[in-house]
């Protein structure tokens, strides 16, 4: 089960991504499988979201994948539904699909059941995509601490993604260039007289 500080972090974690958004009007949309809609869920739980929340896919099955949010039936074939490629296409298909500005996606293996060779349960994949083109990718292995715990660890990940995509870009400084330690040289005039020595001593 999960413990009461999560569920804690949780919800503050909602409120504040809420709280961004509406600051950025900027809309929301989920697309879940193995949380089969606790990000959602844990976004409506507070009283206002719908000005930011606009729709959430679950997409438990693969032919939910293909009909609701577009994936691929090659990617499912060649990547599995536990994949980069199917998280990316789940996140970009509900972006299209529901017209907003922020979209994640979640697929994984809760557990205690449904792992496969090199991919154990635990493994939860993550995509976070833009309107303004910026897609994020995570892979996370939580291992076998119970589906409950990886359910959960997943929906605080997901909302970490969502916040650092909303939040506003700042743009990278130019960098200097490096300051040379070498005196330039200073171009000599030649002479147009010989320098005239005194004639030396003879030495006694």
């Amino acid at each position: 089960m999960a413990s009461e500080r999560q569920i804690g972090s949780t919800s503050a974690l909602a409120r504040s991504l809420l709280d961004l958004c509406r600051s950025r009007k900027l809309m929301i949309a989920t697309a879940e499988s193995c949380t089969g809609g606790l990000v959602a869920a844990a976004l409506t739980e507070i009283p206002g979201s719908s000005d930011v929340i606009d729709r959430g896919f679950v997409t438990y099955s693969n032919e939910a994948k293909r009909a609701m949010l577009g994936v691929e039936a090659s990617t499912l074939q060649t990547f599995g539904a536990v994949s980069k490629e199917t998280a990316i296409q789940m996140a970009v298909g509900a972006l299209e699909r529901a017209d907003v500005d922020l979209a994640v996606a979640i697929t994984g293996i809760a557990g205690p059941g449904g792992a496969t060779p090199g991919k154990p349960v635990g493994l939860v994949h993550f995509a976070v995509a833009a309107r303004d083109g910026r897609i994020t990718h995570r892979e996370h292995r939580f291992g076998a601490i119970g589906r409950s715990t990886v359910r959960t660890r997943s929906v605080l990940e997901a909302l970490r993604m969502l916040m650092e995509l909303a939040r506003p870009q700042v743009p990278a400084k130019p960098k200097r260039a490096a300051a040379t330690r070498l005196r330039p040289r200073v171009a000599r005039t030649p002479r147009l007289h010989p320098v005239k020595r005194p004639p030396r001593r003879p030495r006694a």
